[in-house]
């Protein structure tokens, strides 16, 4: 049984930077896609990134892109997700989500992933 395990948020100031830490188990990861998605108070979850576990191919929701870099640990079946430059409009929920690659068309939506953690508060305040 896959098991997905986030870490590494908290309060921070705008501009500030954090690393959130997804510990992935229960399975062999290759042929996976592992993701972030994020959900603010009040409005839907959505994508933030994610990482193909085998060839390590990235994508980024616009309103991250060049803030935040996602990356994975093979060794340590880890996904990190580097946020830097982090605005209030951040603020919300962190999950990370696994998907076998052949559920997934971009990994984008939050229906392709069968797996999911807890989720991290991340805080940004102004």
């Amino acid at each position: 049984q896959v098991h997905l395990e986030e870490s590494g948020g908290g309060l921070v100031q705008a501009g500030d930077s954090l690393t959130l830490t997804c510990v992935a188990s229960g399975h062999t990861f290759s042929g996976y896609s592992l993701g972030w998605f994020r959900q603010a108070p009040g409005k839907q979850r959505e994508f933030v990134s994610r990482i193909m576990w085998s060839g390590g191919t990235t994508r980024y929701a616009d309103s991250v892109k060049d803030r935040f870099t996602i990356s994975r640990d093979n060794a340590k079946n880890i996904v990190y997700l580097q946020m830097n430059g982090l605005k209030p409009e951040d603020t919300a929920v962190y999950y990370c989500a696994a998907a076998r690659v052949t559920d997934v068309v971009l990994g984008t939506r939050g229906n392709e992933y069968a797996y999911w953690g807890q989720g991290t508060q991340v805080t940004v305040s102004s």
